[in-house]
């Protein structure tokens, strides 16, 4: 199916902005994503302003477009930046089209305790790694694919092989998220109920989970676009851009929405800047 784009969305850039780790490059503007036991292709046409999914418009209906967040109006998050906060209007104009991706709260945990020290390659390998010695082989298509494990096929692994997955020291926190929830990570969405500061102090509960990954997995999990999770990227520029603070209340609601501009934009001009075969 094919539907009209009539709001910013770049797939590119949404795969970029180190919020999903299962989203895979393939060639001609097309990306392979992995989501809540599905699979979908999805091609965006720049030529006649399109997006191209592999799926019934029933699919698209019942899951992608509550995924995808289709139905926020980006463009005037965006603008609402000041001309006068020259790095956010530069990074919102040059980023336009990422969107916060409503993820699964189980997965988005236990994908940001992963994340911790790790570079979005590793992360990535990590998870597929995970996924295919405990989750469930997903139907359909040419090669295996697996979903994200559920909170008892992760407590079900053996510690060796969750050792092997490449999770170093945060094997032992996955392990205590695991056993700390009952067999169904719908559990987790429980939590949907808190407000934004009962539900940080809930997450920061769980081992191993501090500001950055408890804020991470607000924004990203249960998609709260207040929360503005900082990491080395985010700090880097509010040292260089913004020494004497950025104003969490100009932009509220809508502060996990600026960091993604702010994070991909400074990231990928860090990127431009690094010799080749790394920073």
């Amino acid at each position: 199916m094919r539907i009209k784009l009539k709001d910013d969305f770049d797939l590119r850039k949404i795969a970029e902005s180190g919020q999903c780790f299962r989203w895979k490059a393939c060639q001609d503007n097309t990306y392979r994503i992995i989501a809540a036991h599905r699979v979908l292709t999805a091609k965006q046409l720049f030529a006649s302003g399109e997006l191209e999914l592999d799926c019934t418009q029933a699919e698209f209906q019942g899951f992608w477009r509550d995924y995808l967040d289709w139905d926020t109006d980006y463009k005037s998050i965006r603008n609402r930046v000041s001309t006068k906060d020259h790095f956010l209007s530069a990074a919102a104009e040059e980023e336009q089209g990422v969107r916060i991706l409503r993820q699964e709260p189980w997965e988005t945990l236990i994908t940001f305790i992963i994340s911790q020290r790790k570079s979005i390659p590793a992360i990535k390998t990590a998870v597929e790694t995970l996924s295919r010695r405990a989750g469930d082989r997903i139907v359909g298509g040419g090669e295996p694919l697996f979903a994200f494990p559920t909170v008892g096929q992760l407590r079900a692994l053996p510690p060796a092989e969750l050792a092997a997955c490449g999770l170093g020291y945060r094997t032992e926190y996955i392990y205590d998220a695991a056993r700390s929830l009952p067999e169904e990570e719908k559990s987790l969405y429980a939590l949907s109920r808190l407000g934004d500061e009962e539900l940080f102090h809930a997450l920061t509960a769980f081992k191993g989970v501090g500001k950055k990954v408890a804020f991470c997995t607000m924004l990203f999990g249960f998609h709260r676009l207040n929360a503005f999770p900082q990491d080395v990227w985010v700090n880097r520029i509010l040292g260089e851009h913004y020494p004497q603070g950025f104003d969490l209340g100009r932009y509220a609601p809508y502060n996990g929405v600026m960091q993604q501009y702010m994070f991909a934009y400074y990231r990928a001009k860090a990127d431009a800047r690094a010799p080749q075969g790394g920073r």
